[in-house]
């Protein structure tokens, strides 16, 4: 991989591990008394999850690879500019009640938090392709720092509550668009997005 597509891939990881952060960071501040396994646990949940969920929409994206060479640009600016644009408006919503998060020690519940914070993942694997030939470590560098981040997300919950939620959200929403700009200009410009 060349710089460029390091720096790409890592923003790529940041922006899709910011909801498996924000519930983290939820998670630690509502469930203090959790003990170091659970933030562990949680952590290797989303990391993993994030890893798999863009495998398997790169795996999708090249099914289809030799109907939509012509526009790929357009699909990956598409969905991550949506997925971008959704992470910013979930930060802005407003609740009516204040959510409080699910037990994430729970298997179950643990599960569920899991794909529901990686499926903007499955739809970023589609384009994939497009920012790198080395799918699997960039897979892996995914998994790698939601780990990380969870694990942060949890302790900083634990110790500076729902401060950060709203605005990581944000955050991961600018990346992701700003990553779709960059694939869209680099392709009407002529240049290789890898």
């Amino acid at each position: 991989m060349n710089a460029l597509e390091w720096i790409t891939v890592c923003g790529i990881a940041v922006g899709l591990a910011m909801d498996a952060f924000a519930v983290s960071v939820a998670s630690g501040s509502v469930f203090k008394e959790l003990h170091i396994r659970h933030a562990l646990r949680m952590a290797f949940f989303f990391g993993a999850f994030q890893a798999v969920m863009p495998l398997l929409g790169y795996a999708a994206g090249n099914t289809m690879s030799g109907h939509i060479n012509n526009y790929d640009h357009w699909i990956a600016f598409g969905l991550l500019v949506v997925i971008g644009g959704k992470m910013i408006y979930e930060a802005f919503k407003i609740e009516d009640v204040e959510k409080k998060p699910q037990d994430p020690s729970s298997l179950v519940v643990l599960l569920a938090l899991s794909v529901a914070t990686s499926i903007d993942a499955l739809a970023v694997g589609i384009t994939l392709s497009l920012v790198t030939h080395h799918v699997y470590i960039a897979v892996v560098l995914i998994g790698a720092i939601t780990f990380v981040l969870s694990y942060a997300g949890y302790e900083i919950g634990k110790k500076a509550g729902h401060f950060f939620e709203n605005k990581i959200e944000i955050l991961g929403g600018l990346i992701l668009i700003g990553i779709g700009l960059k694939i869209f200009i680099s392709h009407l410009c002529g240049g290789s997005t890898v």
